[in-house]
């Protein structure tokens, strides 16, 4: 009797670990070649793709067959710039003041739905107050739906620089955070800062190289580090396996965080010509964040919308990100897709698809950054950013064909992520 209870037992998880997920899809985007290949089939065991195959293969009896026929598929998008904890709106400013680590937490749930949902599976998060660690485990362990997240925990600043959280504040309140919170002066704090980002469970760097758009602060552009700084904390990041996302708008800043190693350019308002052959010879990605620049530009037009500081800046600094990026395609510099969610609404990041074929690329280069070349940048190529045997499923598709029409980048309609199906 327990042999046969054994046997019986044996035969259940023997099929339900054959139980195959197959996906018909009618138009399949093959990232690595640039192609779109039709009539296909992928076929997902758990959480990996286990085939990719020619025709519409019949599945067995327990075998989940989704119909995707009419759509276009592609590998999961990852938006290499997001902010998951927060999100733009008149009040902003006052959440410093009035949110509890809770308020943030809670919200942030809503915001990675909504991001999942759109087709974004993977996200780089770079920069909140630290919940965006806890909301990276929370995702991991299944407690909550969202996308894969990669965080930098806090960035890392210099006094008085963009993401030094007391900009702003009145005299008694304007302290000194110092390396825990992230405010760093000379290499020591560099040092002792990076190294705390490992001892909170940071996935990578994320500095404020340049003065920024939305920090209650002057200048949107100056140099914000030394060059000894940024090389301080690219060589320590190195020790603890993390890369190094540096914001930088100013032309200055850029030449310094390209030289010092930094793995990836954020934002790039006043890129140059000098900054684009130096960041092609040392391999530097470019995140454009086409989609914040206009955002913050629309936002400064409303009277009251950011405090007196800031809006000139975003009317000065947002429109001119587009131009850059048409240049640096040109260029041939290397870009990563990335749209600086949370400086806008979340959910909408498709849109940066739109804004960088307005910008002269290709929409099947464009998918290419928001796959290949952004898990290129991320280091984790080997596991996602295109559907090959042996990859994690994380999937998506779109109504139609989005290369006849763009918006339809917008019309996501199925999202596969690990395996699992989010929306179909």
């Amino acid at each position: 009797m327990r042999k046969l209870f054994v046997l019986v037992m044996l035969c259940i998880a023997g099929s339900a670990f054959s139980q195959k997920t197959i996906l018909h899809c009618g138009k399949l985007v093959d990232v690595k070649t640039g192609k779109v290949l039709t009539e296909m089939s992928i076929l997902v065991e758990g959480n990996r793709i286990t085939d990719v195959q020619k025709g519409y293969i019949a599945g067995a009896g327990s075998d989940k067959v989704f119909n995707l026929k009419s759509g276009t598929v592609m590998p999961g998008w990852i938006d290499s710039h997001v902010h998951m904890e927060h999100e733009t709106n008149p009040g902003r400013y006052m959440e410093t003041f009035t949110f509890n680590p809770a308020d943030y937490a809670f919200q942030s749930v809503r915001f990675a739905e909504r991001t999942l949902m759109i087709g974004f599976t993977t996200v780089r998060d770079l920069g909140g107050t630290g919940v965006n660690i806890s909301l990276r485990n929370a995702i991991n362990k299944g407690t909550i739906p969202g996308p894969r997240v990669y965080t930098a925990g806090k960035s890392i600043a210099t006094t008085g620089g963009h993401a030094d959280p007391t900009n702003g504040f009145r005299n008694g309140l304007a302290t000194d955070p110092g390396p825990e919170e992230g405010v760093v002066n000379g290499v020591d704090d560099c040092r002792q800062a990076v190294r705390q980002r490992y001892k909170d469970g940071s996935d990578l760097i994320k500095i404020t190289a340049s003065g920024g758009v939305l920090s209650v602060a002057k200048s949107g552009e100056n140099p914000q580090f030394t060059e000894e700084e940024i090389k301080t904390i690219v060589e320590t990041a190195k020790d603890y396996g993390f890369q190094v996302a540096a914001h930088c708008h100013g032309a200055e800043a850029m030449k310094r965080a390209v030289r010092a190693g930094v793995n990836s350019i954020e934002h790039g308002t006043y890129m140059d010509e000098e900054i684009m052959k130096l960041m092609k010879e040392r391999g530097t990605w470019y995140v454009p964040t086409l989609t914040a620049g206009h955002a913050v530009g629309d936002s400064a037009k409303k009277p009251g919308y950011y405090p007196d500081l800031v809006t000139p800046k975003a009317l000065a600094i947002g429109p001119k990100i587009q131009g850059t990026f048409a240049k640096a395609y040109k260029a041939g510099v290397k870009i990563a897709f990335g749209t600086d969610a949370g400086v806008y609404a979340h959910g909408k990041n498709w849109l940066e698809f739109v804004f960088m074929t307005e910008g002269g690329m290709p929409l099947m280069e464009a998918i290419q950054a928001a796959t290949v070349s952004a898990s290129t940048l991320l280091g984790v190529s080997h596991i996602i950013g295109s559907i090959e045997k042996g990859k994690l499923a994380d999937i998506v598709a779109v109504e139609g064909d989005p290369f006849t029409d763009v918006q339809k980048m917008g019309k996501v309609n199925f999202v596969m992520k690990d395996g699992k199906v989010y929306k179909n």
